[in-house]
């Protein structure tokens, strides 16, 4: 059973011209959306975004140093696209206006990527079954 995780991806919209997130798996699903954006185009954006973050790793050499990805920002007439790894084969994309803070934004993710990765991880059940 996947957790609901709207409520953590709604928090990342908190940043003054944010516009919608979603969770892309590495293949392109969507894994979940915040509540503005629909279910059609959540899924259209998921399967972008993951080729988007794809090439971006292809070219990581480019900056040398055998550069590894860490995020991705792209600019628009209309605005701004950040993505950021979320975790093992899960990437966290925003949509935002051109006069986002930028600085709050990606730190607003950051805090929304830790969320995410307590959120999707369980605790070891003590007595796993067994009484004691």
């Amino acid at each position: 059973m996947n957790p609901d995780l709207t409520w953590v991806l709604n928090g990342v919209l908190e940043v003054r011209g944010a516009r919608h997130a979603i969770l892309v798996s590495a293949d392109g699903l969507l894994m979940q959306r915040s509540d503005d954006i629909s279910r059609d185009e959540a899924e259209k954006n998921a399967a972008a975004m993951s080729s988007i973050q794809s090439l971006c790793r292809a070219v990581a050499g480019f900056v040398g140093g055998g550069g590894t990805w860490k995020q991705t920002l792209v600019e628009f007439d209309g605005g701004w696209i950040f993505l950021v790894a979320a975790g093992s084969g899960a990437y966290l994309a925003v949509s935002a206006a051109l006069d986002v803070d930028m600085e709050a934004m990606s730190f607003r993710m950051q805090k929304t990527v830790s969320a995410l990765r307590e959120a999707m991880s369980a605790a070891p059940r003590l007595n796993a079954g067994v009484d004691a």
